[in-house]
């Protein structure tokens, strides 16, 4: 009998992973390619298009290669994608610059004065918030500096675009993707033509926006045969990697909260409609017409804890310094540690806020430092958290994935502070699965997103103490105190 087989493509932002499923969601291969990242001038960050295009070929045709898929076993690719990624297209659909990707902080200033004067208006409107990530203060930025890739564009894309232009020929953009540029009305699915104004470019020199579920057909053949595949296997556009890292743990429905803490992190959640935060403290963006994730991400997650490594000149590994902070009761011996050490997005969204230990005597030492940091990461989403249930109430689930939850401390924190049950995925492709049901769902081969639910590894649940959390309660008033001051005064 032949298999039925389906691959998430995941466009990273370090990496292209190419994933091969069976339809249960069990791991049959996968290829990973590494991204290079390039720093022109301080605060700026770009990567190369056509290496990333390269790649994904690559880690296609190692996956089919391996699984060894015959005529038939493969029913459909699904794509996710980093957001915020921007690249200056000519006519021919050829790249005029490198990819701005979602950390390049070169438009600065003007996200800053336009948050001041319209950015509050646009903010209401597409939902994303006003920072130096999202591509409408990018092309500002481009636009006031005369930049050259910028005036010689035909198009302005992200990387999913350019990779389907070149493969299929076609110039198409999935809500949730549109979504996240910062100029798509939530309330209308279109181009919203104030933002487009101020970005100072054409409806003409965007895409077209379809559903998360668009099939694509007849890749470009001399591509196909590299790849080794046909080129009538359907591609399913799929949607970013937030809203498929949340579909692909089964976090969808209303209350079900994921939380992804690398060296980044973020929380999410579905809603209905596309209610936006007032106080501009969480991005709203589309995923269906009907349904869209909320959610804060913070720049802040392992890397706080990799720069208190290197402060610290620890030799040790990254286990071996979490350990330490076993020794400290919760509260770090009154330590408070604001995590913006890489600026800030959510909840502050400005790139110029700094990090801060609070509270630091003669008698502290290394231990009380790492849990400090430990609290202070965990402090953060919680403070996201709570914005997140002024749209959408209490959270029901939290599931959490990423590399800190390879510290148990770490998870039993979370656990304590947020004062619930933290569910543990045993897998590391939630978004690379969630491409995958999407494009399972786009070809009919699945009824329902709903329906990833049957087909999701097994969890473990770790429990929250208490006590601890009435402990944290009481810090974290303190903890929003200081960040809410340093907000306003030092940033």
């Amino acid at each position: 009998m032949a298999r039925e087989l389906v691959i998430g493509l995941d466009l990273g932002t370090t990496s292209v992973k190419a994933v091969l499923f069976d339809m249960s969601g069990s791991l049959v291969a996968e290829s990973e390619q590494m991204i290079d990242t390039f720093h022109p001038q301080p605060g700026w960050a770009e990567q190369d298009p056509t290496q990333i295009e390269a790649s994904c070929r690559q880690a296609l045709k190692e996956v089919t290669s391996e699984a060894e898929i015959q005529e038939g076993e493969l029913t459909s690719i699904g794509i996710s994608a980093a957001m915020h990624s921007l690249i200056c297209l000519d006519e021919q659909d050829n790249p005029l610059t490198n990819m701005l990707i979602w950390s390049d902080g070169r438009s600065s200033s003007q996200a800053e004065k336009l948050l001041h004067t319209k950015g509050m208006e646009i903010y209401s409107r597409t939902g994303t918030p006003i920072h130096p990530m999202s591509p409408l203060n990018k092309l500002l930025w481009m636009k006031e500096n005369e930049y050259e890739g910028y005036q010689n564009a035909s198009s302005y894309v992200s990387m999913k675009e350019y990779l389907l232009k070149k493969w299929y020929g076609e110039r198409v953009i999935d809500y949730s993707m549109a979504s996240a540029t910062g100029m798509y009305n939530l309330e209308n699915h279109a181009w919203d033509e104030e933002a487009m104004e101020i970005a100072g470019i054409r409806k003409e020199q965007l895409s077209q926006i379809v559903a998360p579920t668009h099939v694509l057909r007849g890749m470009d053949r001399v591509i196909a045969e590299e790849i080794g595949i046909s080129p009538e296997t359907p591609l399913v556009i799929g949607a970013a990697d937030g809203q498929l890292a949340n579909l692909g743990n089964g976090s969808i429905l209303p209350g079900e909260v994921n939380v992804s803490v690398g060296t980044s992190g973020a929380i999410r959640q579905f809603i209905r409609g596309g209610k936006v935060n007032e106080k501009h403290e969480t991005f709203t963006y589309a995923f269906t017409e009907d349904t869209s994730i909320i959610g804060g991400p913070t720049n802040n997650g392992g890397i706080a804890l990799q720069w208190l490594k290197d402060l610290l000149d620890f030799q040790g590994t990254h286990d071996e310094l979490t350990s330490l902070a076993e020794e400290v009761e919760p509260g770090a011996d009154g330590v408070i540690f604001l995590p913006y050490v890489n600026g800030e997005r959510a909840p502050l969204w400005n790139q110029n806020a700094k990090g801060n230990f609070y509270g630091l005597s003669i008698g502290h030492r290394k231990p009380q430092l790492v849990r400090a940091v430990l609290e202070g990461i965990t402090f953060n989403l919680y403070q996201i958290g709570k914005s997140l249930e002024e749209i959408a109430g209490e959270s029901k689930k939290i599931s959490v994935n990423g590399g800190l939850t390879k510290s148990p401390l770490w998870v039993q924190i979370m656990a304590d502070v947020f004062g619930k049950e933290i569910h543990l995925s045993d897998t590391h492709h939630n978004a690379a699965w969630g491409a995958a049901w999407t494009a399972l769902v786009g070809v009919g081969k699945v009824d329902s997103f709903e329906a990833i639910k049957g087909n999701i590894p097994s969890e473990k649940a770790v429990k929250p103490n208490m006590e601890n959390h009435q402990k944290y309660m009481k810090i974290y008033e303190k903890y929003e105190k200081i960040a809410e001051d340093i907000s306003i005064h030092f940033v």
